[in-house]
């Protein structure tokens, strides 16, 4: 009864000082007049979000088809933000429920209630579903489109790739002859033939006398020319065969046939077509047996000796074909095919060699030329094959992100063959017509680390 005498009697007393004040001119500042209508004002919802994050937005109080309520954003929220404000646990209309809240910024801090952060952030909700435990990502369309994730389904494509690697010319070792005496001999004069003159088979090089030559011509003449063995042939056979042994040229014993003569001197002739190496002949010079004097190579078809990458050694096969261009003639293109692969490794280098064999009518292809040669590699027949940005590889694992549908992006370990092209074959871990992710993949595997992180945390913060 104190008490309500007391109060009727307080609001009496304030009702007579307004009175009072309006009643001396005494006026109240405006201020403090329209302060409650404009805290009200300041705290009206200028408009409502979807409670999920989703893109969609009323002007007006709004429900899910589900019967949530959608969320009121204030005039002071950050509108920009794409953290969406975490609805009241208590939400009675939601028929998910709130598991925990998390960082607005990522960081791996979790919180059971509503809280906000350092600067005045809203913790997000995390609602049941939304940290699946069939092992795949789930992202919201928002951060799907602001990080560029793109998916490609898996195809089959024919896979072809170009090893590049560079190279000398080589003589081709089986058109190379060496002139040399099998006897001691005497250089009696040199035709004009010098290093670097083109000759052509049966060219007369040089005339020299050996004595060794003239013994065997005249033994073979007395027993071709006798009238007791003459007409039998195998009696002059042993005296043919040891002309033949001394390598005079065939010319020079069917000279020695048809004249019946010793001759005092041979003629020594060219036994190819190509080009003067080395000579050592030199006019009235003494020649011991195995002297060289003269060598000549053909260079109408050479070798192209290659040093490839041990990592490509596994895509070569013989007969494979090789374009090979000379820095010497830009523009200019030589075909061969690989005829050897060396059973060796440079220790040093860590390459393999190949030989490529390369016609060369023109001889415009000379001996240690520098070469960059094209091999190019992989089959016909279609693969399955992913872009190689798709390829997440840690080095001891390759995975790439399937993309499951509404966000959920499912990590997969996979087996890799060829590389070409910008794609990569893919022999195992996913079917042809699966979507994979083929952009942003870094940033999905930064989210997944963090999404497992958080889950970590949120795991250990509950009883």
């Amino acid at each position: 009864m104190n008490r309500a005498v007391l109060a009727c009697a307080g609001v009496a007393l304030i009702a007579a000082a307004g009175a009072g004040l309006v009643a001396t001119g005494i006026k109240l500042p405006a201020r403090a007049i329209v302060t409650t209508a404009a805290a009200a004002e300041h705290d009206a919802p200028i408009y409502y979000q979807d409670p999920d994050g989703k893109p969609d937005y009323s002007p007006t109080p709004k429900k899910t088809p589900d019967g949530r309520d959608y969320i009121a954003v204030r005039a002071g929220a950050d509108s920009t933000s794409d953290k969406t404000p975490a609805p009241p646990a208590t939400s009675s209309a939601a028929d998910r429920k709130i598991k925990y809240y998390r960082n607005p910024m990522g960081l791996p801090d979790t919180s059971p209630v509503p809280k906000k952060d350092s600067m005045g952030m809203d913790y997000i909700a995390v609602f049941d579903g939304d940290e699946p435990d069939d092992g795949t990502i789930k992202l919201s369309p928002g951060k799907i489109q602001r990080t560029g994730v793109k998916s490609e389904p898996v195809a089959r494509r024919v896979i072809r790739t170009v090893i590049r690697a560079p190279g000398t010319i080589q003589l081709d070792e089986r058109r190379i002859s060496v002139i040399a005496m099998r006897s001691e001999s005497f250089v009696l004069n040199v035709a004009n033939v010098t290093t670097g003159s083109h000759v052509v088979k049966g060219q007369r090089l040089m005339e020299i006398y050996s004595p060794a030559i003239a013994s065997a011509a005249a033994e073979y003449i007395a027993t071709i020319s006798s009238k007791t063995t003459a007409g039998d042939g195998l009696y002059g056979r042993g005296s043919r065969q040891r002309l033949i042994n001394l390598d005079v040229p065939d010319a020079a014993i069917a000279a020695i046939e048809k004249t019946r003569n010793v001759p005092t001197s041979v003629e020594w002739d060219s036994p190819r077509d190509g080009i003067v190496l080395e000579r050592g002949a030199i006019e009235g010079m003494r020649v011991q047996p195995g002297g060289v004097l003269f060598r000549i190579a053909d260079h109408t078809v050479v070798w192209a000796v290659i040093d490839i990458a041990e990592r490509d050694l596994g895509a070569i096969r013989l007969g494979q074909a090789a374009t090979v261009r000379a820095r010497s003639f830009p523009g200019r293109e030589f075909a061969g095919k690989i005829e050897v692969v060396y059973p060796e490794i440079n220790k040093e280098t860590r390459t393999a060699r190949l030989r490529v064999v390369l016609p060369n009518p023109e001889e415009l292809l000379l001996h240690d030329m520098y070469v960059d040669a094209e091999i190019a590699v992989g089959s016909g027949t279609p693969v399955l094959a992913v872009p190689e940005s798709a390829v997440m590889d840690t080095g001891g694992r390759q995975a790439v992100f399937v993309d499951k549908g509404e966000g959920r992006l499912e990590p997969r370990d996979v087996k890799l063959g060829q590389r070409g092209d910008g794609y990569v074959e893919i022999r195992d871990g996913v079917a042809e017509g699966e979507p994979v992710v083929v952009s942003a993949n870094f940033l999905v595997d930064a989210e997944s680390n963090l999404k497992a992180a958080l889950k970590g945390f949120s795991e250990g913060a509950r009883p």
